[in-house]
């Protein structure tokens, strides 16, 4: 071989390494990227022309579905009762993203697209037949559902609905909701003008209907967190129900001149001192700031992180069935001084939570201390009803003791007996409302209730928050939780 042969050889082989190399790059390394690119039209087609799984309520009703429709896409995504179940089910647009939802948590397995349907594609492939996506079965109640909707209204505020034995979710409702119907229409520019509209919410896009409340959004829980304090003094041994601690009719906050107040004179107690179980029915802000500086942050702190507190949690999906639906982590204030740490402690100042943080809050004390794993998917079907993933309950820790649990039990009971007997209707409840002072100067209120039933054989706990309201959370929330709790238990 001669000299030019030699280097047109070369140049030949070079080539073919740079073909290889650039194949490799665009099909191996950047092909996701170049999927997701919302400039390739081809990917576009692809996503919206797939018959995408349905996802079903508990009882088998269809919240979402792929409609045939005569145009270029195909099929069309449709959500029956869309407002009602936007928490759940997020949406599917032409010019979005599913960023939220089972949408976008099992995106993978609605559009047939997982590893766990090859079969099913490599069949349909031969066949010639349509390749379907795989629908989700959730542990949604729709009357449940359709109940905390209702009760919520107009109203800005979130309700949350466990299982208590397995932590499956059976109702997330966030208001005010939107119409994933309005996001799914092929009419490009109506697709667009309907987010652009949501996502800018009423005067600010904190208020937007996008938003799910139930897990997204953080809020002071007020009094609701009393419990976790309470769980807190339980475990140390110290403190029993009956056990007298400070009280009073205020409290001046540590190295500062603030005094904080009771909402109720039973919250003093007498000559300074009150029961435990006395200052959680009561509700008494001068106990529990105390308690909760004497207890010192790092014990209040461990239970709440025992509780869920400070993490990310996982509601549904991994990165291999497409984007994890989480709730925000809740937070409680790291090293705070006594000052922060007493309003931190009655569930104010830097202590934040979403819905469905308290709500498992009740449900694990329900649970005789045993935080369970918050699920939303019951299981996973194929086109041919084939079970392709079933989901069993976790645990995520054990919080505290069964006697502990006991014992709040016992007080939870006392704050519906003593202090807030409405929220009884022949049903034994065990609860904790919360009121939490938010605004300039302190001029609305958070109005919670956190709960369960019935108090001596748990099968339900709820959280129920009402933001901006104007009256305390046993009145805002209190009538809510209670009408969700005769729902459940009546089934």
């Amino acid at each position: 071989m001669n000299k030019y042969l030699r280097q047109l050889f070369t140049a030949v082989v070079a080539l073919f390494v740079i073909l290889g190399l650039s194949s490799t790059i665009i099909m191996a390394v950047r092909a996701n990227a170049l999927n997701n690119d919302p400039r390739n039209a081809r990917s576009l087609y692809h996503q919206l022309g797939a018959y995408r799984g349905a996802i079903l309520a508990s009882d088998g009703t269809v919240m979402a579905k792929s409609e045939p429709v005569n145009d270029a896409f195909k099929y069309l995504r449709t959500y029956s009762n869309g407002p009602l179940y936007a928490p759940v089910t997020g949406f599917f647009s032409i010019n979005q993203t599913a960023d939220r939802g089972l949408e976008a948590s099992r995106s993978m397995l609605l559009n047939g697209e997982a590893d766990s349907l090859i079969w099913q594609r490599a069949k349909a492939m031969l066949t010639g037949a349509t390749n379907q996506g795989a629908s989700i079965e959730t542990s949604i109640d729709p009357k449940l559902q359709q109940v905390a909707y209702d009760q919520l209204g107009t109203r800005d505020g979130a309700a949350v609905a466990i299982e208590v034995s397995t932590g499956r979710i059976l109702a997330m409702v966030s208001t005010p909701s939107y119409d994933p119907n309005k996001l799914a229409t092929h009419d490009t520019k109506a697709a667009s003008q309907a987010y652009n509209e949501l996502s800018a919410g009423q005067n600010s896009p904190l208020n937007s209907p996008l938003i799910n409340r139930a897990t997204s959004q953080l809020y002071p829980p007020g009094s609701t967190f009393k419990t976790i304090v309470a769980s807190a003094a339980l475990e140390t041994g110290e403190y029993q129900t009956d056990t007298k601690i400070p009280a009073g009719s205020s409290y001046t906050l540590p190295g500062t001149a603030t005094q904080l107040p009771n909402d109720e004179a039973q919250g003093d107690g007498i000559n300074g001192q009150i029961s435990l179980q006395e200052a959680v029915a009561w509700s008494s802000n001068t106990a529990f700031a105390q308690l909760g500086v004497k207890l010192g942050a790092s014990k209040v702190s461990d239970m709440a992180t025992k509780l869920g507190f400070g993490s990310t949690i996982t509601i549904d999906g991994t990165e291999s069935t497409g984007t994890p639906m989480t709730a925000t982590a809740s937070t409680f204030p790291s090293d705070p001084t006594d000052d922060k740490l007493a309003l931190a402690s009655i569930g104010q100042g830097d202590t934040t939570a979403t819905p469905l943080q308290m709500a498992m809050v009740a449900q694990a004390i329900a649970n005789n201390g045993k935080l369970m794993q918050p699920t939303l998917v019951d299981r996973v079907r194929a086109a041919d009803l084939t079970v392709l993933s079933q989901t069993k309950p976790q645990t995520m820790a054990n919080a505290f003791s069964k006697d502990s649990a006991d014992k709040l039990t016992t007080m939870m009971e006392s704050v519906v007996t003593e202090a807030n007997p409405q929220l009884v209707d022949g049903i034994k409840v065990a609860a904790k409302t919360g009121t939490a002072q938010i605004g300039i100067d302190n001029s609305a209120i958070d109005g919670w209730v956190i709960g369960f039933a019935p108090a001596d054989n748990p099968q339900i706990a709820v959280a129920v928050l009402v933001h901006n309201t104007d009256v305390h959370g046993s009145l805002a929330a209190g009538p809510i939780m209670r009408a969700m709790m005769q729902e459940a238990l009546q089934q």
